[in-house]
């Protein structure tokens, strides 16, 4: 049974950091392109960064380069979404992704509705 559990999220203050991860289970990581999507409130979801499989390539939305960094530990089978400057209008559910065999930037465009397994989204909150 494949299990992708996000950490806990939370409330920061704009221009702080939070640092989410998703523990997968049932898969091996480096053979999914393995992604971060977010939805906020009364918007559809969104890709956010990906890496891709087998390699460290990896791909960002506009809005958050800079700022997002998207690692993988193989030997934890984890992702992680290292979040810097926060913003108020990066205030979202965050869920991990992933996609057998993908490329980062393919996650990218095939977006939300491509995706093999996701996570059940947690919850960042970024106040002014």
């Amino acid at each position: 049974q494949v299990q992708l559990v996000e950490s806990e999220g939370g409330m920061v203050r704009a221009g702080g950091s939070l640092r989410l991860s998703c523990v997968v289970s049932g898969l091996t990581v480096s053979e999914y392109g393995m992604g971060w999507f977010r939805q906020a409130p009364g918007k559809e979801r969104e890709f956010v960064a990906a890496i891709s499989w087998g390699t460290d390539n990896t791909y960002y939305t506009d809005s958050i380069k800079g700022r997002y960094t998207i690692s993988r530990d193989i030997a934890e089978n984890t992702v992680y979404l290292q979040m810097n400057t926060l913003k108020p209008e990066d205030t979202a559910v965050y869920y991990c992704a992933a996609k057998f065999g993908s490329t980062a930037q393919a996650m990218s465009v095939v977006g939300s509705s491509g995706m093999d397994y996701w996570g059940k989204g947690t919850l960042v909150t970024v106040s002014s």
